[in-house]
């Protein structure tokens, strides 16, 4: 993932600061609020919503199950186009491309599309460190990047600032990007779009590079699809001599026709419109159209170890729209940088781990982000199942073990974190299938009920700290039985 999320506390510890900040709350609360009652008027307008949803899934879950095959056509199908095609088996294999890609032209510049799989990678300081400057021509990632700053949502990555912060940044950071703020600049939304086009147009002008991801890719055509509200996208897509996409290898579609259901539920879901302003689509190169040279990295990073998880596949689905974060009431109190991850909210919090594995505390603590109320799978696209996924992860978490490939075999390989949890319920099956020793440990437990302590010691504390520990009756259950059913055991 991207090194700015590198060293960043667990979850816990991150929500609890985030939470004391009543700005932060305040533009989180504003930001959801209106977007989620957007949507949910977008959604009303689509007589067969369910059939639209039930279709994306049944759509996803086809590419997925024959993801092989469709990889290898879109191969064929982007070569024979004018493409180039590369693989990448993890994060540092794609920076490599691409940074060799662009020394290759020249340049030591490139403007970029707003680009979730570029961020998993850490492409920006990949390519800082080798001496290219990467401008990101996204309204809300020029923000963040000009605040360096990390993203903290899926669609509208600047969510946690309000306008005169936005404002703030602009006057103090353009002139050190490019053409500095207009002077006098207010807190007006138009004025601040003016800003960012201005800043921006010469960068579109000048580059000979452009990067990007892709919101989907086209195995029969070998087309990409890139769908957006700006325009700087296809800015981006046109005006450079080079193009370079990195995208996820479970972005991919069979056919052409399937567009048709996910260009209506995306635009729905993510910014409450008909249809998204700006669909880009290429197939390859073409003489005096658009870049002479386009390169596609193809991006693993995890993506086939999850696919090899029956329960946890099902997140490879996700169109990257956001409704989950929207109405998740965890997210919106905490907001997105609390997920130490290019990912947050419900989403992330299942990807994120499974991209990375359960090994490190950030990660084995984002399955426990979550209430389980459920509202993430009522308002997603594609029907993934948020909540049991989540729940899924946790017992993964509790056991210690992640899910990993061994040659053409997948096994659960057990971690070192974790021991007191897996020691208690390996006590905790011991005492149920041995019922004479649990017979004694409850009457054991009943004769010194007055010498319980109320709350847990150790690592237990943390649990009875917000909980009141069950009393334990002056009897237990099965003598109980015994005594008033004539001697029956109620252990049978």
């Amino acid at each position: 993932m991207s090194g700015t999320f590198v060293g960043m506390p667990a979850f816990p510890e991150a929500a609890r600061e985030a939470v004391a900040n009543p700005t932060l709350r305040g533009n989180l609360r504003h930001a959801t609020h209106t977007i989620r009652a957007k949507r949910a008027k977008a959604v009303t307008e689509v007589s067969d919503w369910a059939e639209l949803r039930e279709a994306g899934k049944r759509i996803k879950d086809h590419a997925l199950r024959h993801l092989d095959r469709f990889l290898e056509q879109l191969e064929e199908s982007v070569t024979a186009a004018g493409g180039v095609v590369h693989w990448a088996a993890d994060a540092a294999e794609a920076n490599d491309i691409v940074t060799r890609l662009v020394k290759m032209t020249g340049e030591s510049e490139v403007v970029k599309v707003k680009s979730m799989a570029t961020q998993e990678i850490g492409l920006n300081e990949a390519l800082e460190a080798e001496g290219i400057r990467a401008y990101e021509t996204d309204l809300a990632e020029l923000i963040v990047q000009l605040g360096k700053d990390r993203p903290s949502h899926i669609l509208v990555p600047a969510i946690h600032r309000n306008r005169g912060e936005i404002r703030d940044i602009f006057r103090a950071e353009m002139s050190e990007w490019g053409r500095p703020a207009p002077e006098g600049l207010t807190d007006t939304p138009a004025e601040l779009a003016e800003a960012a086009r201005l800043h921006l147009r010469e960068k579109f002008l000048r580059a000979k590079v452009g990067i990007s991801g892709a919101n989907f890719m086209v195995a029969e055509t070998g087309t990409l699809v890139v769908v957006e509200s700006e325009g700087n996208g296809r800015m981006c897509l046109t005006l450079p001599e080079t193009l370079i996409s990195v995208v996820g290898i479970e972005k991919i579609v069979p056919t052409w026709r399937d567009l048709e259901v996910f260009l209506q539920t995306l635009p729905r879901s993510s910014t409450a419109e008909r249809m998204n302003p700006y669909t880009s689509t290429w197939t390859g190169t073409m003489d005096g159209d658009g870049p002479s040279t386009f390169h596609l990295v193809l991006l693993d990073n995890g993506r086939t170890d999850t696919l090899a998880d029956e329960v946890g596949r099902q997140a490879l689905r996700c169109i990257r729209c956001s409704a989950c974060l929207n109405v998740c009431p965890v997210y919106e109190r905490a907001g997105g940088h609390a997920y130490g991850s290019v990912y947050p909210g419900p989403i992330g919090a299942i990807l994120s781990p499974q991209l990375r594995g359960t090994a490190s505390e950030i990660d084995a603590s984002l399955p426990y982000a979550s209430s389980l109320c459920g509202a993430c799978y009522e308002v997603c696209p594609v029907a993934i199942d948020i909540p049991e996924v989540l729940v899924h992860l946790r017992e993964r978490v509790v056991q210690g073990g992640e899910v990993t490939r061994e040659g053409n075999k997948v096994v659960l390989r057990p971690a070192k974190g974790h021991a007191a949890e897996r020691a208690a319920m390996r006590a905790a099956r011991w005492a149920f299938t041995h019922p004479g020793a649990l017979r004694t440990g409850q009457r054991a437990a009943s004769r010194t009920r007055r010498f319980h302590p109320r709350t847990l010691p150790g690592p237990g504390r943390a649990w009875s700290g917000t909980r009141e520990l069950p009393p334990v009756p002056a009897e237990p259950f099965r003598d109980w039985w015994q005594r008033t059913r004539g001697g029956e055991d109620g252990a049978k």
